[in-house]
């Protein structure tokens, strides 16, 4: 609003300098993009980035298979931190050895992170495998490709303001220094003795 009013103000006033209502312009211009053109863009880059990573997930979830691991025996060490994908962050990871059998029916076994606090001997858990029974990560879930999304258009938006808003800023930065280099070849012009009574005149 105070761009508008400012537009507005200096339509006629006699100290108004073109610059002056180029950048009362600039600004508005600036601020309608702001607002139209950063959400639309935010809204597209989201739409793009949720189509590509609901594929991802279909596409996961076709190729990795959760299969039932049997505990043979617990490797020694520290628990390892929780799998981030996991929605409560609080399972634990024990490195074991276990057996299973691929998707294809081939017999598997070696070492393994399980979400079990004290794993023994014949436990079950459950892991995730490609066809051939190698390990692979868990698959990406539809809500976290959603939020990824979000997250992704919401940041695109937000650099499109950006860009925005430098590109203002540097319009009115040169303008700034071409309105000093004109104020110094009129200081030029008008002689190192301005200022001086009788003289000039």
């Amino acid at each position: 609003m105070r761009v508008i009013g400012g537009i507005w103000r200096w339509r006629h006033n006699p100290l108004r300098r073109t610059t002056d209502l180029v950048e009362a312009w600039v600004a508005l211009c600036a601020l309608l993009l702001i607002l139209l053109a950063a959400p639309v863009v935010g809204s597209l880059t989201g739409a793009v980035a949720r189509d590509a990573l609901q594929r991802s997930v279909h596409a996961q979830h076709a190729a990795r298979h959760q299969v039932t691991a049997t505990v043979v025996r617990r490797v020694e060490g520290p628990l390892l931190e929780a799998d981030p994908e996991i929605a409560s962050g609080r399972d634990l990871r024990s490195r074991v050895i276990a057996d299973w059998t691929a998707p294809d029916g081939t017999a598997r076994h070696g070492a393994v992170l399980a979400g079990l606090e004290s794993p023994h001997r014949g436990d079950h858990f459950a892991i995730w495998t490609d066809t051939h029974g190698r390990l692979v990560a868990r698959p990406l879930d539809s809500a976290t490709a959603t939020t990824h999304a979000v997250l992704a258009g919401f940041g695109a938006a937000l650099l499109s303001a950006g860009v925005v808003e430098a590109g203002r800023r540097l319009i009115v930065w040169r303008m700034v220094r071409r309105r000093y280099a004109r104020w110094d070849q009129a200081w030029d012009r008008a002689g190192p003795d301005w200022g001086r009574t009788g003289t000039g005149s």
